[in-house]
């Protein structure tokens, strides 16, 4: 049998635990965003419509589903370093396409690569950073895990939004920085501790597909449901707000624009730090219910074309999310058992990225018809009927028995 436990005593004195592993998931997810603000600048210079912009943006979720259902398990067999390294190596195959692309073909590799690094970091980031954790810390460590996944997709529009502003060479910078932090995250790797023991002989490497363990489904489905709505606010939200500050609010500024952006997913490590003091239980209907919240600001900005309306939204909505993606994050785990942990979070992040993907084609699609108003708003429609089904679904079948707080 293969076990995936954590063995701190084998860490030794100044090797790096969990935290040192929260930072390299952060900063190989900084990659799938760091274009966010950019995509004006390429629409000016390649020249094409919002629906190729939601397109480029959307289509690394082929790469991270594909991953994730291809290689979900793979770390459960060959160890949680070399999955690491190889998730690392795809980010700078993906930085390298943007820095010498000349057209739409490199900036969907370039999109895919980093899905699928993406793909691969979801699930093994998220269990290496919990089986580094010493036994008093694991609670900790499921922070520390989810706020790296958010974090890291926050400072990619951030970052790039600030040195595309302000420093020279704006489609390259931004590349070529996240290029070296790559440098010194793959260094840190290579220092970390394997948590996976190898026994002979090693099972066969399989696709794991969206296979869940029997003991971990009663809790997986509403977990992943709510998973799914929290992610399609944030895939709305990055489609849109980029474009509505600069269309609509005639803000051009791209520091701001990836400021904006960095709010909700900071909102969201923020609703993740909520959920500890909540419990599971109460944070995936409660938190549902602050999305919902979230939601009808945005929907009351692009009414209003109110800038403060947007940015509460997204510190609304990023806080609901937050709340619902730890409390699921942390039943799925529990629940799964150590030789199938890391095919059962990469299921879950399976469900979550199906949730990004599709409401940012649909917006980008609806503003041919509709504009970048009207197809903002019936997408906010839909996605508050969803996350309401979702809460109410959420609250009548979590029971008492599946709850750890």
């Amino acid at each position: 049998m293969i076990s995936s436990d954590a063995e701190p005593g084998r860490r030794g004195g100044g090797r790096p635990g969990y935290k040192s592993a929260a930072g390299v998931f952060a900063i190989g997810m900084m990659g799938t965003t760091l274009p966010t603000p950019l995509y004006g600048l390429y629409r000016e210079q390649i020249g094409f419509s919002e629906l190729i912009v939601t397109v480029v943006f959307a289509v690394y979720a082929v790469g991270v589903i594909t991953a994730l259902l291809v290689a979900g398990g793979f770390s459960d067999v060959l160890g949680r370093r070399p999955v690491l390294l190889a998730a690392l190596g795809l980010a700078a195959l993906s930085a390298v396409c943007f820095l010498f692309e000349a057209g739409l073909p490199l900036l969907y590799t370039g999109r895919v690569l980093s899905g699928f690094s993406a793909g691969l970091l979801s699930g093994t980031g998220t269990a290496a950073v919990l089986e580094l954790a010493p036994p008093g810390k694991r609670g900790r460590a499921g922070l520390a895990a989810t706020a790296a996944n958010m974090g890291g997709l926050g400072l990619g529009p951030l970052v790039s939004g600030f040195l595309a502003e302000y420093a020279p060479w704006p489609l390259k910078l931004p590349f070529a920085t996240h290029l070296v932090l790559l440098a010194v995250a793959t260094a840190v790797v290579c220092l970390l501790p394997e948590t996976v023991r190898r026994t002979a002989p090693r099972p066969s490497l399989r696709p794991q597909g969206m296979r869940v363990p029997p003991q971990a489904r009663g809790v997986f489905t509403p977990c992943a449901l709510a998973a799914f709505a929290g992610f399609a606010m944030l895939g709305l939200f990055t489609a849109v707000a980029p474009a509505f500050l600069t269309q609509t609010l005639g803000e051009h500024n791209l520091a701001i624009a990836g400021g904006v952006v960095f709010c909700v997913f900071c909102a969201s490590t923020g609703g993740q730090l909520l959920m500890g003091r909540v419990g599971p239980r109460r944070a995936l209907p409660l938190g549902c219910t602050v999305l919902v919240a979230g939601l009808l600001l945005i929907a009351s900005s692009l009414l209003l074309e109110s800038f403060p309306l947007l940015l509460a939204g997204a510190v609304t909505g990023g806080v609901g999310q937050g709340m619902a993606f730890r409390a699921g994050l942390t039943e799925v785990s529990t629940a799964a058992p150590p030789a199938h942990q890391g095919a059962t979070i990469s299921a879950y992040f399976v469900v979550a990225y199906v949730g990004i993907s599709l409401p940012v084609v649909g917006v980008g699609a609806m503003t041919l018809a509709l504009g970048l108003r009207g197809a903002g708003l019936v997408f906010t429609a839909c996605a508050v009927v969803l996350v309401t089904a979702v809460g109410i679904r959420v609250r009548r079948t979590l029971s008492p028995a599946t709850a750890r707080s």
